[in-house]
């Protein structure tokens, strides 16, 4: 067996897929898997739903058994934090001052959730949600007749007021957007998720901000930006995240919104490597760097990270991915838009079954699919294959999907 060593520091997704990616890449030494939680690395979309909602156990969540880890020699050093990364070695120093000398390094430290930052925001009733004992907490604090508020209307936030509602709390969204996810989405598709919402009973307050979280000692009622007030028993900031670039940037790599790498996910420094939430990484379609906060993403980056700083050339090119379930609504998006890309609707907004079609100059930028399934793969194609597409063939439900790329009918 090699006397060398591949550290992973951060036993999330990413990490869990890099410390595996690595020894089933060929790689016949030493794989040391740090994390700051105790338990098992698990994946975090169940969190904000069947997690949530008790629909499922916590262990449901694990993305590996500990048997596997044991059968593939990788060593767990869970509840451990990592407090320096030397890049001359390149080199890790546990919290306990242990050294572990490396061949390579993978940062897999994730992301954390950006605070809410107003008056009363350290009352006892503030949530955000961002681990599993977050989860559990929430669920805790959750059950009909619950009054919560939820601060911000992104994938999170509509996540977790779908899973309240659920479990029958009184709901309000708050959002200084007109529509929910409209970053992501636009007014049109996010006027659908707004409808949702409504429909099953959310209270929106959009176009609106918080002021101030009020109560004695626990949450009583947030103050909007209006001067209006909404009684909450709880309150739930999902107003995004801030990747973890600490130790990346006290050892001095490069960073700008993420740890950068490139297309191997190589940091500047040698023999380090970064993956998932944490890494800003050059992307061949795109030819520009994007740090993506999905569960997809942090799979291939952590497997393809793994696989690369065991020595292999993989190139990291899949194509962004994501997906969400709120109430009867399931989605899966494909592709990266920006915000002024034009919008062509295939079905029906008003029944919830549609694709939306996001294009610059006939070339499709990204595709959305919701109630509607086994096109994924299709409109991934799409989109690899840069052709410039007809907007009345990509409406037209008679033409099939398969048929509107290079070579269609």
């Amino acid at each position: 067996m090699s006397t060398s060593t591949i550290a992973v520091v951060g036993a999330g997704l990413a990490g869990a897929f890099a410390a595996v990616g690595a020894r089933e890449s060929g790689f016949d030494g030493r794989i040391v898997l740090i994390g700051d939680e105790a338990e098992l690395p698990y994946e975090r979309p169940p969190l904000s739903k069947d997690v949530l909602r008790g629909d499922k156990p916590p262990s449901s969540a694990d993305v590996h058994a500990e048997s596997h880890y044991a059968e593939l020699g990788v060593e767990r050093l869970p509840g451990r934090s990592v407090t320096t990364l030397d890049p001359e070695g390149p080199a890790v120093v546990l919290d306990d001052g242990e050294r572990i000398a490396c061949t390579a390094v993978v940062l897999a430290t994730g992301a954390a959730p950006r605070r809410l930052a107003v008056p009363g925001a350290d009352l006892s009733g503030v949530h955000h949600l961002r681990n599993r004992s977050d989860s559990l907490a929430l669920h805790d604090a959750l059950g009909p007749g619950r009054r919560v508020v939820v601060v911000g209307a992104g994938w999170i936030g509509t996540e977790v007021a779908a899973s309240a509602r659920q479990m029958g709390a009184e709901v309000t969204v708050v959002d200084p957007s007109p529509v929910p996810l409209r970053r992501v989405l636009g007014d049109t598709v996010g006027a659908v998720f707004a409808g949702l919402h409504a429909e099953h009973g959310v209270d929106l307050r959009l176009g609106r901000g918080v002021q101030a979280v009020k109560g004695d000692g626990t949450v009583e009622a947030v103050v909007l930006d209006d001067g209006s007030s909404v009684d909450a028993d709880l309150v739930v900031a999902g107003i995004g995240v801030i990747p973890r670039t600490d130790l990346a940037e006290r050892a001095g790599l490069s960073v700008a919104n993420g740890v950068v790498v490139d297309e191997h996910l190589r940091t500047s420094v040698p023999g380090i490597l970064a993956a998932g939430d944490v890494a800003s990484a050059f992307h061949p379609h795109y030819d520009a760097h994007i740090r993506v906060e999905h569960w997809a993403n942090a799979r291939g980056q952590g497997a393809v990270a793994g696989a690369n700083a065991a020595g292999a050339e993989q190139v990291y090119d899949r194509i962004p991915y994501f997906f969400s379930d709120q109430y009867d609504l399931g989605m899966e998006y494909v592709g990266l838009s920006q915000p002024d890309d034009e919008l062509t609707v295939r079905g029906d907004l008003a029944t919830r079954e549609f694709i939306a079609f996001r294009h610059r100059d006939g070339v499709l930028t990204s595709a959305m699919n919701v109630n509607v399934w086994d096109v994924v793969d299709d409109l991934r194609a799409l989109i690899v294959a840069r052709t410039a597409l007809d907007p009345a063939r990509l409406a037209d439900p008679s033409v099939p999907i398969a048929e509107l790329g290079p070579g269609g009918a």
